[in-house]
């Protein structure tokens, strides 16, 4: 109380609190006084009380370190280690002081004044340093760590700056001890900020300028495009998305998680990619809108190919052909695999023809099962129709380099394609046109197509083909790892990142630079959906919902070529480029059959 104390040690005690108090300005020697103030109230925390000394605390836990001097901010830093320690009373105040410090101050047109962006290493590393240490001094602060940053999260409306800073500050912290005790919980809430900020770019605002081109297009990638500078695809799309504030956001973080998982060291990486693989489980898989957050699975498979890219593929490969898991997981799993050996070219062949068997063995089964059954509308094989449709998209990317090692070569004509192609449930005539046609292309090339089509049934297969264009049983997917329109972080991704135009095919002549191949194709002008509305998938949900909720999955567009453009085109359709939102409406068939 003011009246038990002395006068003198009163009004010293009112000047300590003046000088901590950083909305005053200071000179060197208040800096040093500051400094001093500090060292003092370190060895004297335990008789820190916050009910005579309220405002003292309160100057303390209210101070931005990017402001101070750095021997002012070790200081500081070391008071708040110290109090986090008191038992039962400032552990909370301690550890949302520091997480309110991961932000940088943000000034004028919300960008990082250039002082701040010169310290923000080493202040990052000293609040992870503080947060580490009192995560070892007090075992109840890692779990009110995790509640204090889930709530402290950037939101989708605030600025760039604002979220880099803080998940690049955040991310520090998922490292050795730390890392095990609240490394899961980081990874999930910044996985999640990705997806919130994806599923908020539109196909509308990528799409804007190009809905009236062709509904497949070629790649239009030029290769050396990082020499002058640009390395981001199209340009009509850049434009596009160059001015879309979320889509800048989410480069911005990509490019913050991919240097995170860069630096990691190998058991490290292995423990993020566990994490990782559960989260994308939980979440990324049924996201329907989802763009570019997937891409982080991409990049860290690409860190190691041999453990981690082989074992995202078995994984996404388990989930098709468990019959416990969900037919929506199932159908996007089945996008996901396919997409993914096509586009990563750090896989080997070796694993895309061990995946291609099982993925293979297991149509056939499901074909052994359908054979003992009565007929069944064409819905009801969703499943089967998106594996074979993805073994073919694989093979269109594929094949030609699996054809280089005769024991691959040999394992592939021993899959029992002919038996899955000439089944009852006819997958050629389902699947997208333009995968099979493709696929059927480089197949005849190389021989493999003998093996299930006799050369006498070629022309009615084609002709079949071509009556399904535009039919109500074309087979729709979505392709998970379609080129990557993101222009900041397209440096992690591009360079391990196979485009159709570096696509070399059985057909192609390795010395010509087959231009004709990256020609775009007209095709009927089309109307482009929006996926803006939400779609909740309820797995309990009746057949007609289920079968509504697949069609949403869908972003390949129902529109086809006409039968005409299909039967003048000597090379056949273009492989699809970038996959355009469905616009129909939903199917009435449901999707309620039973597969192995």
């Amino acid at each position: 109380e003011p009246f038990l104390i002395a006068p003198y040690d009163l009004e010293q005690y009112r000047m300590m609190v003046g000088t901590l108090d950083t909305s005053r300005t200071k000179n060197r020697d208040d800096e040093a006084l500051y400094v001093t103030y500090l060292k003092a109230l370190s060895e004297a925390v335990s008789k820190i009380d916050i009910t005579y000394h309220h405002s003292l605390l309160n100057n303390i836990f209210a101070v931005r370190i990017w402001y101070l001097q750095r021997d002012t901010m070790v200081a500081l830093l070391d008071l708040i280690t110290r109090l986090a320690a008191v038992a039962d009373q400032y552990l909370r105040e301690c550890l949302q002081m520091l997480v309110n410090n991961f932000t940088p101050p943000i000034v004028e047109r919300n960008e990082v004044p250039t002082w701040a962006v010169s310290r923000k290493k080493d202040i990052f590393s000293h609040l992870c340093g503080s947060l580490k240490t009192i995560s070892d001094t007090v075992p109840l602060a890692p779990r009110m760590l995790r509640d204090i940053i889930d709530r402290s999260m950037p939101k989708l409306f605030d600025n760039k700056a604002k979220m880099i800073s803080f998940v690049e500050c955040m991310l520090g912290l998922d490292t050795d001890r730390m890392g095990d005790l609240i490394g899961a919980i980081l990874l999930a809430k910044v996985v999640d900020l990705l997806t919130e900020l994806d599923v908020n770019i539109t196909w509308e605002d990528i799409l804007q300028e190009e809905h009236d081109k062709g509904i497949f297009e070629m790649e239009l990638e030029d290769l050396d495009a990082d020499d002058d500078g640009d390395g981001f695809g199209q340009a009509g799309t850049k434009v596009c998305l160059g001015g879309n504030a979320c889509a800048e956001k989410l480069d911005g973080l990509m490019v913050v998680v991919c240097e995170h998982l860069k630096s990691l060291d190998r058991q490290r990486l292995y423990k993020e990619f566990v994490i990782l693989k559960t989260i994308f489980r939980a979440s990324l898989l049924r996201v329907h809108r989802s763009k570019f957050a997937q891409f982080i699975m991409f990049y860290t498979c690409s860190l190691d190919p041999k453990t981690l890219g082989e074992g995202f593929a078995v994984f996404l490969t388990d989930i098709v052909t468990e019959k416990k898991e969900d037919p929506i997981s199932r159908m996007s799993a089945v996008s996901y695999v396919g997409s993914y050996l096509s586009r990563a070219r750090f896989i080997s062949a070796d694993t895309v023809v061990t995946i291609l068997k099982k993925l293979v063995d297991w149509c056939v089964d499901y074909c052994d099962h359908q054979s003992k059954r009565e007929a069944t509308p064409i819905p009801n094989h969703q499943l089967f129709y998106a594996t074979c449709q993805a073994v073919m998209y694989v093979l269109c990317f594929r094949l030609r380099s699996i054809m280089d090692y005769p024991n691959l070569k040999s394992d592939l004509f021993h899959m029992p394609f002919g038996f899955l192609f000439r089944h009852r449930l006819e997958p050629l005539k389902v699947c997208l046109p333009s995968i099979v046609n493709e696929f059927l292309r480089q197949a005849k090339d190389a021989g493999l197509v003998a093996a299930f089509v006799d050369p006498a049934a070629e022309d009615a297969i084609e002709s079949d083909l071509s009556r399904t264009f535009g039919g109500i049983n074309r087979l729709d997917m979505f392709f998970p790892f379609d080129p990557y329109l993101l222009k900041e972080s397209d440096r992690y991704i591009r360079p391990n990142f196979e485009f159709w135009s570096m696509v070399k095919t059985t057909y192609s002549d390795d010395t010509d630079d087959d231009d004709d191949e990256l020609e775009d194709l007209d095709a009927p002008e089309m109307n482009v959906g929006s996926l803006d509305d939400h779609v909740e998938i309820d797995i309990n949900s009746d057949d007609d919902d289920l079968e509504y909720s697949m069609n949403k999955m869908s972003i390949t567009p129902h529109h086809s070529f006409l039968h005409q453009m299909a039967m003048d085109s000597d090379g056949g359709l273009s492989m699809p480029a970038r996959i355009r939102p469905s616009t129909s409406p939903p199917s009435r068939w449901a999707m309620s059959g039973e597969s192995p």
